[in-house]
């Protein structure tokens, strides 16, 4: 059964898509920028309802009270397809530093241009970054949002931490508060999978820090702050969905914090 549901889900998901893209593109494209987002928006809750209907994934939010006005950097945890786009909704007007092959996708591409995301070659150095930083800067100062992933690329539930110190950099010199966010939706939409698992899940929204520190102090409170959290997290959601399977990092970061006298020791 829930391979079957895996199937309609993914068939539906992609169904949504392209039929939004097509149907919304007149609307999208003729819109102003920031009414617009109201098209990728709603696809995003479309999504979200498809997913609790067909496969039965439900989540929560907890923290949007600690999300600050204006300018910021958002930076999830980054483990499943499913958080690349699912909190979209709860952020006023978010961008991506993305790779440049993502813009030639056609219709996409151009749905990703009218966002003013920032495309950049991932091998890029001294002034290409230099102006992708400035462009960044720009962006912020309109009281935009930046998403990136501490991390970088997608972690399965429950791998050991492996944060780039670019974040970091971004922080000393953006000048902007960084708000880490802790969740696990990699147990029910596993990357590189096509299955999807049903069950309910929180994602966690942490007090911002603020900007000031240094890029190495914020770097280790940053660690730290997400690492401790997200761990009490992991423990949290296999305990309360005992049905998902577990890939072997959960399995062994599940039995190391629960072996241990404190469940939420940090890595």
């Amino acid at each position: 059964m829930i391979v079957l549901r895996s199937i309609l889900f993914n068939i539906a998901f992609y169904l949504n898509l392209i039929g939004r893209m097509i149907l919304f593109s007149p609307y999208y494209f003729l819109a102003e920028r920031k009414a617009a987002w109201s098209v990728p928006k709603n696809w995003v809750l479309a999504n979200h309802w498809l997913q609790e209907k067909i496969v039965g994934t439900t989540f929560e939010i907890e923290g949007l009270e600690n999300i600050p006005q204006g300018g910021y950097i958002f930076a999830p945890k980054h483990q499943s397809f499913w958080d690349a786009y699912a909190l979209l909704p709860w952020l006023d007007d978010p961008f991506y530093i993305l790779k440049r092959e993502l813009m030639w996708i056609p219709l996409f591409g151009q749905y990703v241009s009218k966002m003013e995301m920032i495309p950049v070659d991932r091998g890029a150095k001294g002034k290409v970054m230099a102006a992708v930083l400035e462009r960044t800067k720009k962006e912020i100062a309109k009281g935009r949002q930046l998403i990136i992933y501490p991390e970088g690329t997608r972690r399965p539930a429950g791998a050991p931490p492996s944060y780039k110190y670019g974040i970091a950099r971004l922080y000393r010199d953006l000048d902007v508060p960084v708000v880490p966010v802790v969740m696990h939706p990699g147990l029910f939409w596993p990357r590189r999978k096509f299955m999807r698992y049903p069950g309910h899940f929180k994602v966690q929204i942490l007090p911002p820090i603020e900007p000031g520190m240094d890029p190495d102090v914020f770097m280790e409170k940053l660690v730290e702050v997400m690492e401790t959290a997200s761990d009490k997290l992991l423990v949290e959601t296999i305990r309360a969905n005992p049905q998902v399977p577990l890939r072997a990092e959960a399995r062994r970061r599940f039995a190391e914090l629960t072996a241990a006298p404190s469940e939420a020791a940090p890595h």
